[in-house]
């Protein structure tokens, strides 16, 4: 004996029980608002019928909570006038169309609506049910697509909601595919996109591995959830530093800055919260392997340790490391300019190759700063 059909999906006819069984499921299982079902149902209904039976913009759809039962009713707004809209003026004096206040489909006259209400008064409504016979073939596909797209929008959501907290931190994932352009994380009920210009140069990535990435946006558009990642970020640096020292997260350690050319050299600004504790050699480590771990991470990226000093002259001495015995004058302080003074064996680290130390220096300490030797300033107050 052939199966009874009784779904959507088997007859192409809506079955009320089995619309509430699925209304009941994503409100359980995806945590969506029966109401935001039931009024994205009935809105998508009206425009169904709209579409297929009657033009007229006087109609809604009613779904009983309880049983699925559907129903169309065409209603009139009791009026005293039809109003046909107006012509009115734009600012610049042209003409414009002002509609009526209520659709001209769902107006009626007092003198017509009392033949069919006797007592009725200007501004209630007439309702009278108008739901056809095959409605139910309509409410099939409609029913469909509408737990479709709420399914969709609840799983969007929630990726949202689960992703909102993560912007700005560091997420562990595994790389799931790539193209000409990017590459793609998974971070579990999503993928990120780490874009090859956002890895650290020189790396090489290998598919299924495990990756530690930094989330530098999570936003909604139209096609769904967007995770940006990156590892070239400076903000990576002091995720890693957070994740593999843990006198940060107690308060022992305080990270204050990094600065980071990512590929060449980072500067990392810390201090002690506690004077019997070394804040750079906590973070190196014993035997260097704290430091090395990072090291590891950034691909044998460069790694300054600076001593943050609330002297700012102290503290931009110290952020021209490796460069030894400079001499910092802070000329204004206003502007946070100042004037770094070396021998001429320190002359080339404190700037590094292509300037790329004194540039991280600049960065870090939020100074404009101007490196000279000392033959150099004396020979500029001679002139």
């Amino acid at each position: 004996m052939p199966r009874r059909k009784n779904t959507v999906e088997e007859t192409g006819v809506m079955n009320p029980e089995e619309f509430i069984k699925a209304v009941d499921y994503i409100v359980k299982e995806k945590g969506i608002s029966p109401d935001i079902v039931f009024e994205g149902m009935e809105l998508a209904l009206a425009t169904a019928y709209k579409k297929n039976f009657d033009s007229k913009t006087n109609v809604r759809v009613d779904i009983n909570r309880t049983t699925g039962e559907i129903k169309v009713f065409s209603y009139f707004v009791v009026v005293d006038e039809i109003d046909e809209g107006d012509i009115g003026y734009d600012e610049e004096g042209n003409e414009i169309d002002i509609p009526p206040a209520i659709n001209l489909d769902a107006q009626i006259l007092l003198e017509d609506a009392q033949k069919i209400v006797p007592d009725i008064k200007v501004g209630e409504t007439i309702e009278k049910e108008v739901t056809p016979k095959d409605f139910g073939r309509v409410a099939a596909g409609t029913a469909k697509q509408v737990l479709t797209q709420k399914i969709r929008e609840a799983e969007k959501n929630a990726i949202i909601t689960e992703f909102a907290d993560k912007q700005d931190e560091m997420m562990v994932g595994s790389l799931a595919m790539e193209d000409a352009r990017n590459y793609y994380v998974e971070l579990g009920r999503t993928r990120g996109i780490l874009p090859k210009s956002e890895c650290i140069p020189g790396e090489q990535l290998k598919m299924g591995s495990s990756i530690r990435v930094y989330v530098t946006k999570v936003e909604s558009n139209t096609k769904g959830p967007l995770i940006l990642l990156s590892r070239k970020h400076y903000g990576f640096v002091k995720r890693l530093f957070e994740s593999e020292i843990p006198e940060f997260a107690d308060g022992t350690l305080v990270l204050h800055a990094v600065a980071r050319e990512a590929g060449l050299r980072s500067k990392v600004a810390v201090s002690s919260t506690n004077e019997r504790v070394d804040a750079i050699g906590s973070c190196i480590g014993e035997k260097g392997s704290r430091i090395g771990a990072i090291l590891k991470e950034l691909n044998g990226e460069k790694v300054d340790l600076i001593q943050y000093s609330e002297d700012p002259a102290e503290y931009i001495k110290n952020a021209l490391s490796p460069a030894k015995d400079a001499i910092v004058n802070i000329t204004d302080p206003m502007k946070k300019e100042a004037l770094a003074i070396v021998n001429g064996d320190n002359l080339s680290l404190a700037i590094g190759k292509k300037g790329v130390n004194i540039k991280l220096a600049s960065r870090l300490t939020k100074y404009k700063i101007e490196v000279k030797t000392l033959d150099q300033v004396n020979a500029e107050g001679n002139n």
